[in-house]
C-alpha cells in the first residue's frame, strides 16, 4: 500500500479533539456541547477546526442557526464515539487493576486440598475481597505449574517445597498425616504409633501424579520401608478411603481431610503417630516478580488467621 507524503505529515487526532467534536455531533449546538464535557465554547471550537484540519476533512457544516453534520461528519462520529467507548473501558480495566483485590484471580488447586481448604477460602474472599473475581481450577500439581508459568493461572494453593525456578512460596500451614485404617484393624484407633508399624501394613496410594502419593511414600522410606508394593490406587481421597473401609489396606491422609473423609463411615479408624508426626506444608505460590505480589502476600496473611480453627499449625 502506498501512502501519500500528505497523509505522512498529518498528526493523529488527540482524544480531547475527538470528545469535543462526539460532543458537537450528540448536540449539534457549540453551546450545549462544551457545557457537557466542561470545556469553554471557544476552546471546544478551536479542538473541532484542529480534529478536521488533522483529518483533512470537513465535518461540520456551520450557519448562523445551527450546526449539522456533513456526510463525513456522520461517519467520522461513529469512529470517534467507538474509539472513546474503547479508550474508556482501557481506562477501567486500568483502575481495576490499580485497585487492590479487584478483577479476576485464576487459583489453581491441588485434589488433595480444594475439598477441605475451599471453604474457608471462598467465604474468606466474599467477605473481605467481594470485588474480587474468584476463579477455581482444581488439578494436579504438574498441570498447575504449566499453568502458572504459561500464564493461565495466578496462585496456586498446593503442597511444598516445589523446587521450581521462577515460583515464590507463600507458607500457610503445617498438617500432620494420621493413618486410616479398618475396623478391626490392630493400629486402628491408636495414639502413638510409631512410624516403623507402616513397614507392616498394606498402604493403598492414589494414582501417580498426585503429589500426596509421593509424600506417602517418603513417609514410608523415613520408616524404614525399601518399597510399598502398590496393587490397588484410587483417583481421589473419597474413594482412597472407601477402599480402606472394605478392608483392602490402609491409607495415610492429612489432618484436614479426616473429618470430611472417615466422620460418616463405622468402618473407618484413624490412628495417630509418634511425634514428630510426618507432615506435609500447605502454601500458596505465584511467579516471582508477579505483578500482583504484594495482594497475594496479603491475602496469604488472612488465610492464615482464617484456616487457624483447622488442625494445623499456621506458618509465617
Amino acid at each position: 500500500m502506498t501512502v501519500s507524503n500528505a497523509g505522512a505529515k498529518r498528526r493523529p487526532p488527540s482524544l480531547a479533539q475527538l470528545r469535543a467534536f462526539a460532543a458537537v455531533a450528540e448536540h449539534l449546538h457549540f453551546r450545549d456541547a462544551a457545557a457537557a464535557i466542561g470545556m469553554s465554547q471557544p476552546a471546544l471550537s478551536g479542538a473541532v477546526a484542529a480534529l478536521e484540519e488533522a483529518l483533512g476533512v470537513t465535518l461540520l457544516e456551520r450557519t448562523t442557526r445551527k450546526v449539522l453534520l456533513s456526510p463525513a461528519g456522520e461517519r467520522i462520529a461513529v469512529r470517534a464515539r467507538a474509539v472513546l467507548a474503547e479508550v474508556g473501558s482501557l481506562l477501567e480495566e486500568a483502575e481495576a487493576v490499580r485497585a487492590p483485590f479487584t478483577g479476576a484471580l485464576r487459583l489453581g488447586v491441588i485434589p488433595t486440598v480444594a475439598p477441605y481448604l475451599l471453604p474457608t477460602v471462598i467465604e474468606l474472599v466474599h467477605d473481605r475481597y467481594p470485588a474480587l473475581d474468584l476463579q477455581v481450577h482444581e488439578e494436579q500439581t504438574a498441570s498447575l505449574l504449566d499453568g502458572l508459568a504459561a500464564g493461565r493461572l495466578d496462585l496456586l494453593l498446593l503442597a511444598v517445597p516445589l523446587g521450581v525456578p521462577g515460583v515464590l512460596e507463600l507458607p500457610l500451614f503445617d498438617e500432620d498425616f494420621v493413618l486410616v485404617t479398618p475396623l478391626g484393624h490392630p493400629l486402628g484407633g491408636q495414639r502413638d504409633v510409631p512410624r516403623e508399624q507402616l513397614k507392616e501394613v498394606t498402604l493403598l496410594l492414589l494414582d501417580e501424579g498426585h503429589c500426596l502419593r509421593d509424600q506417602a511414600l517418603d513417609i514410608c522410606r523415613e520408616a524404614g520401608r525399601e518399597d510399598a508394593p502398590v496393587t490397588t490406587t484410587a483417583a481421589g481421597l473419597s474413594t482412597l478411603v472407601q477402599l480402606v473401609a472394605g478392608g483392602l489396606g490402609c491409607t495415610l491422609l492429612p489432618r484436614t481431610a479426616v473429618t470430611v473423609e472417615t466422620a460418616r463411615n463405622p468402618h473407618l479408624r484413624v490412628s495417630t503417630f509418634t511425634a514428630p508426626a510426618p507432615t506435609r506444608r500447605i502454601a500458596l505460590a505465584t511467579r516471582t516478580g508477579a505483578a500482583r505480589a504484594d495482594e497475594y502476600g496479603e491475602l496469604a496473611c488472612a488465610l492464615r488467621k482464617s484456616l487457624a480453627p483447622l488442625p494445623v499449625r499456621t506458618v509465617n
